[in-house]
């Protein structure tokens, strides 16, 4: 079970952020040319913008379109932006070091170099079709009555397959100093709660479809297309059930709404059908009284689902869940069939990734720690590491500067947002003690077995948790990931070595590019603990309310107006962006974006604005911040991202932010009606 983590990309979405090779020209100049001066450099890492329109109207039109015309979407990409080109060079990386490692074995690498291998051996698993299942299969037809039940459902959780809930562990929110262990939603295959519960057309049309793959994969396994058809239905009727009493994307972002901790004989009375106690014993959990049912009202439906399904619709759903989640692992067809619709139907995507670059990701998914230490060889120095702890000590100073400047916050709140800024952990780059995988065995014939043993072997690590003292050194992203996070519980920040790189960060030139690119991102995941969500937890990560009543209102009431503003950019056609679902990451947009601008302005100690080549240093700063965004999308992955993810699309995390900062509207010399220029109207809240 995963943490509260608030990101500056969506973590749970991989279609969407599957990269592609493509030229990204100004980070390939700035990274590899290494211009002699500065100013060559900066101008380097600046884009080339597009003169034709006025930054006022729609600046990032202004600064991304020429990267959006010579940048078009790969056919094996649902969409194409910085974000990409740079998780696609780190994957390059990975690649080479799979390589190497493959040809030259040793003790210490035989782990990544042989779950690579067998990744990497197509051949062996389309000669294998679904044969790799087949046991976890044979033990679903095996199940005769209701009350054999929990103990199968460890055994597919131990290996990965997502059925009718989520167990693990995770901080307890009122002590964030201990792990306790956790039940959750879970148990769908549509990405989202409301995909089975929207009724326009399109979502209807989705529905079918799905339904259609679902019961295409069971002829896969080998049913007629009568029997598929009925199985089919089966599951989407259970998967409905357990979907409308699940929290929407909004609702899980309150803590309050996913934390009840009860004793373990709760759960009997909510779900009375489901043999907890059998289930808790099989997965090998540590003796546990306590744990927070995230949902109840969702576990009361887990139960219901139970008493009132056939043994033989249970063992439909469960087959379901084991071949969706091992297909992209089995046979071409199984790989095909799963392709076809979570990525062509739901993002637009016209082929698959290059087998290499999935294999790359599953090794990374699987071994991250491990094969981190690859990339951050090749990929990461010591003076990385420096300066980035330079630039948060700049960001949190402005923030601290911010907080005294609020209007509308108490002395007394205030005090409080002192002392939790001031308590934030910075980790940088990779963890101080790498994981140990010594007891996950990998064999290089085995990829499905490799793919269970992985999962299994995390699922033990974070069970083992389960009532012990919270572990803050730990990671939630390996290091090559282009990403970054605030962890609520723990209070830090956590940028992997991975985002370290052009276009978020330019070793040679002008403060003020780095400043609105990774500074904006420093500032981003900051913001996050001062969010809708984060705001709720106090500097030792504990759920406790620090706020006086009159500031939380005027939180709240200030905060309404971002959901407003976002509520009102559309995606496609007639969706659009989710405000209040969205309100974390825009939050955190807003205040990252301006705090990193502070932060600039202060290590100019003041002096005016000049322009060197072609920008002022704020317009560099604006620019440097735009250009991470670049982003082509296909028009089902906009409509998607729109109605699964708590992101922002690329155009409006950049112009709903640019547009609420009146340092903007002056850098560009905006006229007070430019739409770029909110005025009056502008949303603030950090």
């Amino acid at each position: 079970m995963s943490k509260p983590i608030a990101g500056i990309l969506n973590r749970a979405a991989p279609i969407a952020l599957a990269t592609a090779l493509v030229a990204l020209p100004f980070a390939a100049t700035a990274a590899e040319s290494r211009p002699a001066d500065k100013a060559s450099a900066t101008e380097a890492a600046l884009p080339q913008v597009d003169e034709s329109v006025d930054p006022c109207q729609n600046f990032y039109q202004y600064a991304c379109g020429p990267w959006l015309k010579s940048n078009p979407i790969p056919s094996d990409q649902s969409r194409w932006g910085s974000f990409n080109a740079l998780h696609e060079r780190n994957q390059t990386i990975l690649k080479t070091a799979l390589e190497d490692v493959v040809a030259h074995p040793n003790a210490d690498n035989q782990r990544v170099g042989g779950y690579y291998a067998a990744c990497m051996d197509e051949a062996g698993a389309n000669a294998k079709g679904a044969a790799p299942i087949q046991s976890l299969l044979d033990r679903i037809k095996a199940l005769t009555a209701k009350e054999q039940l929990a103990p199968l459902v460890a055994t597919l959780h131990d290996v990965g397959a997502d059925v009718f809930f989520g167990f693990g562990a995770l901080t307890d929110f009122k002590d964030a100093t201990r792990d306790i262990a956790i039940a959750d939603q879970g148990g769908i295959g549509l990405p989202e709660r409301d995909f089975y519960t929207r009724d326009d057309a399109k979502s209807e049309e989705t529905r079918k479809a799905y339904v259609a793959h679902v019961a295409r994969t069971f002829m896969l396994l080998g049913d007629d297309q009568t029997t598929a058809d009925a199985k089919a239905q089966a599951v989407m009727g259970i998967e409905t059930a357990l979907a409308k009493a699940s929290l929407n994307l909004a609702d899980r972002n309150d803590p309050e709404k996913t934390y009840h901790k009860k004793p373990t004989g709760e759960l009997a009375k909510l779900a009375p059908d489901f043999a907890w106690d059998a289930y808790f014993k099989a997965t090998g959990a540590p003796a546990f009284k306590t744990l927070n049912i995230a949902v109840p009202d969702f576990m009361k439906a887990v139960g219901d689902v139970i008493r009132s399904s056939s043994v033989a619709d249970i063992q439909a759903y469960l087959t379901w869940h084991v071949a969706h989640s091992f297909s992209p692992w089995l046979s071409q067809a199984f790989v095909d069939e799963r392709f076809a619709f979570y990525a062509k139907t739901l993002y637009g995507t016209e082929q698959n990734l290059p087998r290499w670059k999935r294999c790359v990701a599953a090794t990374d998914n699987a071994l991250g720690e491990d094969l981190g230490k690859y990339y951050v060889k090749a990929a990461f120095g010591p003076d990385q590491k420096a300066k980035m702890l330079t630039m948060v000590k700049n960001l949190k100073a402005a923030y601290s500067v911010d907080i005294d400047q609020l209007d509308w916050m108490s002395p007394e709140t205030k005090k409080r947002a002192h002392e939790k800024l001031d308590t934030i952990v910075d980790k940088i780059g990779y963890p101080d003690k790498w994981r140990d995988y010594s007891k996950l065995e990998v064999k290089k014939d085995d990829l499905v077995g490799n793919v269970q043993r992985a999962n299994a072997f995390e699922t033990a690590r974070q069970l083992a948790k389960i009532g012990k003292p919270h572990d803050r050194a730990e990671w939630q992203m390996s290091p090559p990931t282009v990403n970054a996070y605030y962890d609520p519980t723990e209070n830090d920040i956590n940028f992997p070595a991975g985002i370290l790189q052009p276009p978020f960060y330019f070793a040679d030139a002008d403060d003020a590019i780095n400043y609105g690119a990774i500074g904006a991102v420093i500032g981003h995941e900051m913001t996050h603990g001062f969010d809708d969500q984060g705001r709720q937890f106090d500097k030792n990560g504990n759920l406790k309310d620090w706020w006086t009543k009159q500031d939380a209102a005027k939180f709240k009431q200030r905060a309404q107006c971002v959901v407003d503003e976002y509520d009102g950019f559309i995606a496609m056609d007639d969706v659009h962006l989710n405000g209040k679902a969205e309100l974390g990451e825009n939050l955190a947009d807003n205040g990252g974006h301006a705090i990193a601008l502070k932060a600039l302005l202060a290590t100019l100690k003041g002096v005016p604005a000049k322009k060197e080549g072609r920008f002022t240093e704020e317009q560099k700063f604006f620019l440097g911040y735009a250009q991470v965004w670049c982003s082509n999308q296909r028009d089902q992955a906009r409509r998607t991202q729109a109605q699964t993810d708590v992101h922002a699309l690329s155009e409006y995390r950049v112009n709903g932010v640019v547009s609420n900062n009146p340092e903007f509207a002056k850098a560009f010399n905006c006229k007070a009606d430019a739409p770029m220029n909110r005025g009056a109207k502008a949303c603030k809240v950090w």
